[in-house]
């Protein structure tokens, strides 16, 4: 049995892990998906000044206060960013590090650094003209999502807090030290930031790489086929 703890994506929670949770366990994993502060259950606690600090917090405080070790920890999408962090800062309770089409950041890199200038753009406008100057309006589900997931999932996201995306990650170079995998998406169409990461890991020898015949959130859209991949690479 393996502890899959999960930093999810943006403008999301630990709610839209449902699916994969009765689908890990038929495997003899146990799943965990903390929701971060301002998002989910957890939207009362909205405010300005949260940052990417407070998401890798909310993770970290997981692990401490469960004393989880041995973790297979999954970061899907600006989860990525949160994971990373984490990694980094408590190495020593994680056996694999998991990035679900997810951001790869180097030290000193912001979410907004790695993505287009415009995508960068188009993400400042709606925070001005929709999110009040400091939050971040979701982006739209994958088009292949059924009616009924959209029905479910479309009105429990939340505006993101725009500083999680402003942020620098600041990293001490632990996070190299662990096993890595990355797991690319393949059914996207127009822009993708996550195409840049498959492009440079897969074919680097310090990581395990694999493709999901799969749109950007597996988690809604492919749940039995994500995880039988995250058996195998547990």
């Amino acid at each position: 049995m393996a502890t899959f703890v999960v930093a999810h994506g943006a403008w999301s929670g630990g709610w839209s892990w449902k699916k994969m949770r009765p689908l890990m366990s038929e495997r003899g994993h146990q799943l965990l998906t903390p929701t971060y502060t301002g998002l989910g259950e957890r939207a009362h606690l909205a405010h300005e000044g949260i940052d990417l600090e407070t998401h890798i917090a909310d993770v970290l405080g997981l692990l401490q206060y469960e004393d989880l070790r041995e973790v297979v920890l999954v970061g899907h999408s600006y989860g990525g960013m949160v994971a990373t962090g984490v990694a980094d800062r408590a190495a020593e309770r994680i056996s694999r590090l998991v990035y679900l089409d997810a951001f790869v950041p180097r030290d000193g890199q912001a979410l907004m650094d790695l993505v287009s200038p415009e995508a960068r753009a188009a993400r400042r406008e709606a925070t001005q003209a929709r999110g009040d100057g400091w939050r971040i309006p979701p982006n739209p589900l994958s088009p292949d999502t059924s009616p009924d997931d959209v029905a479910w999932a479309a009105p429990l996201r939340r505006m993101q807090p725009a500083k999680t995306f402003a942020q620098p990650i600041r990293l001490t170079g632990r996070v190299e030290t662990l096993p890595r995998t990355y797991i690319y998406c393949r059914r996207k169409a127009g822009d993708d930031p996550f195409r840049q990461f498959a492009e440079r890991l897969r074919a680097d020898p310090a990581w395990q790489y694999f493709e999901l015949e799969a749109s950007h959130s597996p988690n809604i859209t492919a749940p039995r086929e994500l995880a039988a991949l995250l058996d195998r690479v547990s």
